[in-house]
């Protein structure tokens, strides 16, 4: 401490004042009591698989998310694969999904047999734009997935009207929009069915992989339970190709514990955006990422777009400001998905979008202080 004092603080980092992008041990220590007790009483019961953490938190998500059911699946990668064989996407069917996405959106509805089909984003708010849907759906499209990408919704009553007039199912990415809402209707409810991830860094995060499908429908829900339990709805009597993807009962303790948190949680993240919002507006180096109108945000991530990201997000990590990228390459632009032969220039919003983005720290626990560092280091 003596060398730090009489050191000259400019060439050293910030050790002592670092923002993460989020910092999931200031979560963890808010709630610690509350955790340990759950999780203590979980592993004292003996019941580890489906357990009646399980039956609870499924039941209490599905109340949040104002739907009938809820299955508790192991990630949410399983989520989308689930959902997508739930409503019968197979070899060769078609899944139009934004071009602007994390790559599962694209790996549930392969892990399918299905074929993911790339449409443009809107430039405005990185969502999937409706009025690039309908140009692309064909004899062969099944389904419609929407990204409710970084905490807001799609335009789902636009996409739900394209999905009626073509006889297609609509599925929620709601990976990362825990509690948004979308004209006073919660994410998770607008759609046939929706995924959802409780990825630790999630909104509501789990304490390792987790996810659940959510649904209005009781045949949708019975049909993921099915096939996440072995195709079995009784032991050893298997009646389709199914596997192993259940919610871990010591997660789903977790999340319960969470789970009466999240909406504070939330409002705690609007508050911060917010303050992001006001100081950055009037910069002509950064463009905000807009909220749609009609939507209540959550903000499981806040991105600007700025021509010198890549530069920029060096200068913040050098100054001990955990800045992120989501999404650095767009679905058409991996290696993995090069079979699709889609052309470089094919979705020019996603691109740019992909080309730009830049993530800052936001979670609840933020304090002030923090919040002022970032953006004064912005």
């Amino acid at each position: 401490m003596m060398i730090l004092a009489n050191t000259n603080e400019t060439t050293l980092p910030f050790v002592k004042s670092n923002v993460p992008l989020v910092d999931l041990l200031e979560q963890y220590a808010s709630i610690a009591t509350e955790l340990e007790e759950a999780v203590d009483a979980c592993i004292s019961s003996g019941q580890y698989i489906q357990g009646p953490d399980v039956c609870d938190f499924e039941q209490a998500f599905a109340r949040y998310c104002d739907v009938e059911h809820c299955v508790g699946v192991a990630s949410g990668t399983d989520a989308l694969h689930l959902a997508c064989r739930a409503i019968g996407v197979g070899y060769g069917d078609e899944v139009i999904i934004p071009a602007h996405t994390f790559v599962a959106t694209a790996t549930g509805v392969c892990l399918a047999g299905g074929v993911p089909v790339p449409v443009d984003i809107d430039p405005d708010t990185g969502l999937i734009d409706p009025q690039k849907i309908e140009g692309a759906v064909t004899s062969k499209t099944k389904a419609i997935i929407p990204v409710h990408l970084y905490g807001q919704c799609a335009d789902m009553d636009v996409i739900n009207a394209i999905a009626r007039r073509h006889e297609l199912f609509v599925i929620e990415d709601a990976a990362q929009a825990h509690g948004a809402r979308y004209r006073d209707r919660t994410a998770g409810s607008l759609g046939d069915l929706a995924a959802f991830s409780f990825y630790p860094g999630k909104n509501l995060g789990a304490y390792g992989d987790g996810g659940a499908v959510t649904t209005k429908d009781a045949r949708i829900a019975e049909k993921v339970r099915l096939i996440g339990n072995y195709g079995a709805h009784n032991k050893y009597e298997h009646v389709e190709f199914g596997f192993n993807s259940r919610l871990d009962t010591i997660q789903a303790a977790i999340l319960n514990v969470k789970l009466p948190h999240l909406s504070e949680w939330n409002a705690r993240r609007r508050e911060i955006a917010a303050r992001y919002n006001d100081a950055l507006s009037e910069r002509s180096d950064i463009t905000l990422t807009k909220c749609a109108t009609g939507n209540t945000h959550v903000y499981h991530l806040y991105v600007i777009r700025c021509a010198d990201r890549d530069e920029r997000l060096a200068r913040l990590k050098a100054r001990g400001i955990g800045a992120g990228m989501h999404y650095p390459y767009p679905i058409h632009r991996l290696p993995a998905y090069s079979w699709l032969n889609l052309p470089v220039g094919r979705f020019p919003n996603a691109e740019a979008f992909a080309d730009t983005c830049l993530s800052l720290p936001i979670y609840a626990e933020m304090d002030d202080e923090q919040i002022q560092r970032v953006i004064d280091t912005v």
